[in-house]
């Protein structure tokens, strides 16, 4: 068994039973005790799971929906490979629709500042940055501002959508599955993200490996209806294979 693998298990494992001890895991997997506690140190590392004594929990028995401030830290450079490859879908001169989020958050940071582009957004961190770009054309998207995540999200967030047709989405996730599609803790931001998806000619979903399989509450998309997933190449090369075959191209960095 690939350390990918494993680590998916041991993921799977933890999420079922609330949390996972080193012992168990080693007999289980057949491999040594010092192997599972590398493991777990790399799924802490990557925001899957928290190390405690003698084991590990995942981290949504710690905080239901992880603040903006909480995402930020974690897998900063898998972030910006990620959006730096999302630059190469950027339609030149054309429009597009900029979620909220970490790695949304990081392609705002490396848009160049004399880019013609159109971006309409709803994330104020992202609309701060664009805010003094001379070449972008920023439209903020407006409605009730969640404090968690610094997202505008509601009716008038969902209307002002409703009205345009941008040439790319560049939407977030909290999971992704062949199984359940693409989701998010909170309904509110779910409606969002579906107008997202419904108002682009092309939809990419941004995202770290570390968040497939994960299932959340809300359903805002399934995987047909996006065009590309950009990811890191931790992936599993199954889990991508069976992505690709629901239907967007599987794009890593």
């Amino acid at each position: 068994m690939y350390a990918t693998e494993r680590q998916q298990r041991i993921i799977a494992e933890a999420r079922r039973a609330g949390r996972v001890e080193v012992t168990a895991l080693a007999d289980d997997l057949g491999v040594a005790t010092e192997t599972i506690r590398r493991d777990l140190t790399a799924l802490e590392r990557r925001g899957s799971l928290r190390r405690v004594h003698g084991g590990a929990i995942p981290v949504e028995r710690l905080e239901v929906e992880p603040s903006l401030a909480t995402r930020s830290g974690r897998l900063t450079e898998v972030k910006r490979r990620i959006a730096a490859r999302a630059l190469d879908q950027l339609p030149s001169g054309g429009s597009i629709i900029l979620d909220s989020g970490t790695t949304t958050g990081a392609v705002a940071e490396l848009l160049r500042p004399d880019l013609d582009l159109t971006v309409l957004t709803n994330s104020l961190s992202a609309a701060s940055v664009l805010a003094t770009h001379p070449g972008v054309s920023l439209y903020l998207l407006g409605g009730r501002v969640r404090g968690q995540t610094g997202a505008a999200v509601g009716d008038w967030t969902i209307r002002a959508l409703s009205d345009v047709v941008a040439d790319v989405a560049f939407i977030g996730t909290n999971g992704f599955s062949v199984a359940r599609g693409l989701t998010t803790p909170d309904q509110s931001e779910a409606l969002v993200k579906r107008a997202m998806v419904a108002s682009a000619r092309t939809s990419i979903v941004l995202s770290d490996s570390s968040k497939a399989g994960d299932a959340h509450l809300h359903r805002f998309a399934d995987l047909g209806d996006i065009d590309i997933l950009i990811t890191d190449t931790d992936l599993d090369d199954d889990v991508a294979a069976e992505i690709r075959a629901a239907g967007p191209d599987v794009v890593t960095a």
